[in-house]
Order: C-alpha cells, then structure tokens, then sequence
C-alpha cells in the first residue's frame, strides 16, 4: 500500500510516499480502504513546524470502507461506509488528557494512507446522504464548528458572527441557519462574502476595508452585539470578538490563523460577562449528533477543491494560499 508520511524533519518538502506491506487488524481493530480525506489548518501546521515524533502519518480526516475486522468487533462489519474520529479515545461526555492525547494526524498516524488501521471505537458511519469526499470533511473542522455552537447554547434567532470562510466557518455558517439563527460573515474578499450570501448568511463584513468590524456588528444588531462568534483567527481577532459579543455572549475559540499570543483587556472579559470557551474538536457521541443533524437538514459541506491523494502537497500549498472556500479534498 502507499501512504504519505513526514520524515526526516519538518516542512512540505519532507513529505514523501513510501510503500509499505498492507497492515492487518487485531482484536477490536478495523482496517479501512480509505476513499477521500480532507484538509485542516491544523494538518499544515503540524507538517511544517512539527511537536510530534518522526515519521508522521499526517491528517485526521477521512472517509472509508471497512474491508476487513478483526475478532471482537461489534460496531461495524465489512462493507460500512465510516468516517474517523479526530481523537480516538474520546468517545462521549467531558474531554479529559486521555482523550485528547489521541488525535489522528498527531499523536497518532493519520489518514494520509490507502489502508488504515483503527479501533472500531474510532469510527462513524458516514451519512448516507453524503458522497465520500463530502463525509471525510466532517471529522475536524464539521465537528468543531457544531461544538462551538452547542456549547454556546444557540438557538433559533440567535445572531452567529463567522469569521472568514474557512471549513470550520462555512460549517457553522450551514448550522447556525438551520437552527434559525441570524449570520454575520465576515472576510477579506467581497467575492467570498458573495459566496457565503449565497449559502445563506444574513450580513456580510469585509474586514479588510471595515476592520473595526466589531463595531458593525454591533449596530447590526443593535449596539446589543453577537450571540455566538467563531473564532479562528486567535489572538489577532480575539479583542475583535470581545467587543462584538453581547452580554453574556459566548466566543468559541477555535484557531489561530490571526496569531497566537497577544494582550487580552482581563476588563472586557468580566465586564461582558462574556464566555468564553476553548473547542478542541469533540467527541464520538457529538460526531453521531451532527451527522443526524446533518441529515435531517439536507446539509452538504462545501469542497472547494479535491485533488488525488498522491497531489497532498500541492493541496496543503493551496490551504497555504488562502484562496480555497470551504474545504480542500483528497481522493484515493
């Protein structure tokens, strides 16, 4: 089988295919014929500038057929279609160390591999509504995005501010309307605000040309302020996001495309009475709940792009660009 893996040091062009004999399943294991994975900000960062050991089996999202089992498997059986769990060990209630020390792409081999081997525990079915490419976009930035705007309560009428239109955006962006809340994107380019208009979202900031944009949600909303905000841009946007949310608003922490250090005014954050919450992905349990949800909303994700799994490293040198909407696939 092939399969791409870092080695050697750290940096796309450390990238490299190998062959390697096809691995077999052992008790409580399941090995996938993966079909299609897809691309996080995450999956860059970590080839490029590393904290993990060498080689590295990169990427946390993808989609498969289970082609073989090993003794004891109970959840799935031979011809499932499934997608993998970004932390393998977590599969329901709180995040503990544990879990989150068992991320695909990470701490553990990823899915950049024609075959993989997992712990049945570490999958989902695929919904049946989605094609594979459409389904390995939902492990990383899908499950996110739908944990960031559950934890933050959102309800039908709530306002939603999205930042960029990134996976994890354009997902909480289809969720956020299908609850029946009210979206703010926001983006350095009209042609995207365009394309997310088009799938929905209520108001459009460019924040290349308003960047004081915390202030236009505000009077969006009435000098009241956002409900809910996405935030992926980290320490650049995050004082942004503090002064759009309303009282007792919640701020989902998610990314870091803006930086990831900077002074942040302690006041505001008390006197907002503002929470603020850090998302990690999610859980098995949280991955089953937004795939119903998914379903019974007719939601598709939105792939920009999807080239052969061979052609990883020109893909992650177009996440790089920043030009992509929505998700950059891979097809085996």
């Amino acid at each position: 089988m092939k399969r791409l893996q870092v080695d050697g040091g750290f940096g796309l062009e450390h990238l490299k295919l190998v062959e390697l004999p096809e691995p077999e399943p052992g008790h409580g294991e399941i090995r996938l014929k993966m079909t299609a994975a897809s691309l996080n900000y995450r999956d860059l960062a970590t080839i490029q500038y590393g904290g993990h050991r060498l080689p590295l089996v990169p990427l946390s999202d993808g989609c498969g057929l289970v082609e073989a089992v090993g003794p004891g498997v109970t959840r799935v059986a031979v011809g499932d279609r499934v997608i993998t769990q970004f932390f393998q060990g977590w599969h329901s209630g709180a995040p503990t160390a544990e879990g989150l020390a068992t991320a695909l792409g990470g701490s553990l081999d990823g899915c950049l591999s024609e075959k993989l081997v997992l712990n049945q525990e570490g999958v989902t079915k695929a919904p049946a509504s989605l094609s594979d490419v459409e389904a390995a976009c939902l492990p990383c930035a899908g499950l996110t995005a739908w944990r960031g705007l559950q934890d933050g309560g959102l309800r039908s009428g709530d306002v939603v501010v999205v930042q960029g239109t990134g996976g994890v955006s354009i997902f909480a962006l289809q969720f956020a309307k299908a609850a029946g809340a009210t979206v703010i994107a926001t983006s350095s380019s009209d042609a995207k605000l365009e394309r997310a208009k088009a799938l929905g979202a209520d108001h459009l900031i460019n924040y290349k040309t308003t960047p004081d944009w915390a202030k236009a949600v505000r009077k969006l909303t009435g000098g009241v302020g956002a409900d809910n905000v996405i935030e992926v841009g980290g320490a650049g946007t995050l004082v942004q996001s503090l002064n759009a949310v309303r009282v007792g608003g919640h701020i989902a922490v998610i990314g870091i495309l803006a930086g990831i250090s900077q002074d942040v005014p302690v006041p505001l954050i008390f006197s907002k009475n503002a929470r603020i919450g850090g998302i990690s992905v999610g859980s098995r349990e949280m991955t089953e709940a937004m795939c119903r949800a998914i379903e019974a909303n007719g939601i598709k994700p939105v792939v920009d792009k999807v080239l052969p799994f061979t052609d990883a490293v020109a893909a992650l040198e177009l996440m790089k660009g920043q030009s992509h909407f929505g998700k950059i696939a891979l097809s085996f």
